[in-house]
């Protein structure tokens, strides 16, 4: 299907300008080089198709009092003296390890224990700012 709608690659190259104003102003742009496929897409784009992503956390109080989340689907563990502290080092945690996937993408997105986490990265990539990771933080009570 997606084949259908693709542009040549030279083609995009020759247009430069326009395919970027389309995309920005019109719609995303598949494009094909030779057997290749690949989606150009404006950040607006990107963040819509991920804004139903959250961050399901697993809430563990402490003994000392303190909060422990720890994320469902990625290994991502933070603490804090209150909920609200721990989301907060939870989102920093976030937002480094989407920039080491991001700046390892090829081996991050290859290893099969990674790969399902790229929608959470693209999130996180795409945020405006850490507030809205924030909110995209679901807690439910864990289990010890």
């Amino acid at each position: 299907m997606m084949e259908m709608h693709a542009i040549c690659s030279s083609e995009v190259r020759n247009g430069w300008s326009g395919v970027m104003d389309s995309v920005i102003r019109k719609r995303p742009a598949f494009i094909r080089r030779t057997r290749d496929f690949m989606m150009l897409s404006s950040i607006e784009t990107i963040s819509a198709l991920v804004a139903d992503v959250k961050y399901v956390a697993d809430e563990f109080l402490e003994e000392d009092g303190s909060v422990t989340l720890s994320l469902r689907d990625m290994d991502i563990i933070a603490n804090g003296k209150d909920i609200l502290s721990a989301k907060k080092a939870l989102v920093q945690d976030i937002l480094e390890y989407a920039d080491e996937y991001y700046a390892e993408y090829q081996q991050y997105y290859a290893a099969p224990n990674r790969k399902a986490h790229l929608p959470y990265i693209m999130k996180a990539l795409t945020a405006k700012n850490p507030e809205e990771l924030e909110e995209a933080v679901l807690c439910q009570p864990g289990r010890n």
